[in-house]
Order: structure tokens, then C-alpha cells, then sequence
């Protein structure tokens, strides 16, 4: 009678949690700029960096939308160790998992091509962090 309690207990647990962010912004890291996939800037490459963070809890898959969140903090935080100032993704997320390339663009933001997209009267644009 008291494992079917335990497991909901957990199982509730489990489910709960799987809503919060884990993943917390390092110091240094909140000044290093994300930059839209597609072609690299004209900055000073200094490396790539893998990150990963659980995409699944227990039998819970988490908010996709949540995991790239955190996918690109931890790329943030990392990006101050090779001396960059920003980061941009080379790939989609895959099960909780990323790569990203760090630059040195130093006071020389990087700044997209815009993406020429007609819709109606409207030009849209990439927006970047």
C-alpha cells in the first residue's frame, strides 16, 4: 500500500520540477551576446562549445522551448572562458544537447544580414540576443 504512494509521490515530483529552470546565468555571462544560426560574423573565432541538459524526466519530455533556454545559458557561461563575447548556435538542439561557436566581435557587435522576407507590407528580420 505505501510503494504506490511513493511512486505518485515521485512520479509528481518528477513532473513538477521538469517546469523549472535548472540552469542559472553565470557571472560575465549575461554581457555575452547570442547570435541567429546561419553564417558566422566577421569576429575572431575562439572556439565551440558543447552543452547538454536533461530534455526528459522520468517519462515527461520537457518544453522543448525551455531546454534551448537553458542549452543557450550554459553556452553563455561558458563563452567567458575562451575570451568571447558571443555565441552562436551550429545546430538544432538533439536530446538535450548543442553545439555553438564563441567569438571575439569585442566593441564591433555582430550584426546579421537581414533576412529579405516579404510578408504583405511588412520586411521581417532575424531578432538576436
Amino acid at each position: 500500500m505505501r510503494l504506490p504512494v511513493l511512486v505518485s509521490a515521485a512520479l509528481a515530483a518528477a513532473v513538477l520540477s521538469a517546469g523549472c529552470t535548472w540552469v542559472h546565468m553565470a557571472p560575465g555571462a549575461s554581457a555575452v551576446r547570442v547570435m541567429a544560426a546561419g553564417n558566422p560574423p566577421a569576429c575572431e573565432k575562439r572556439g565551440e562549445v558543447a552543452v547538454s541538459v536533461k530534455d526528459s524526466v522520468a517519462f515527461y519530455d520537457r518544453n522543448p522551448l525551455r531546454v534551448r533556454e537553458e542549452l543557450e545559458t550554459l553556452a553563455r557561461n561558458e563563452a567567458p572562458g575562451l575570451q568571447a563575447d558571443t555565441v552562436q548556435p551550429l545546430g538544432q538542439p538533439v536530446d538535450g544537447e548543442q553545439r555553438f561557436a564563441a567569438y571575439r566581435c569585442g566593441s564591433n557587435p555582430p550584426v546579421p544580414a537581414p533576412v529579405q522576407e516579404r510578408r504583405g507590407e511588412a520586411t521581417t528580420y532575424p531578432v538576436g540576443g
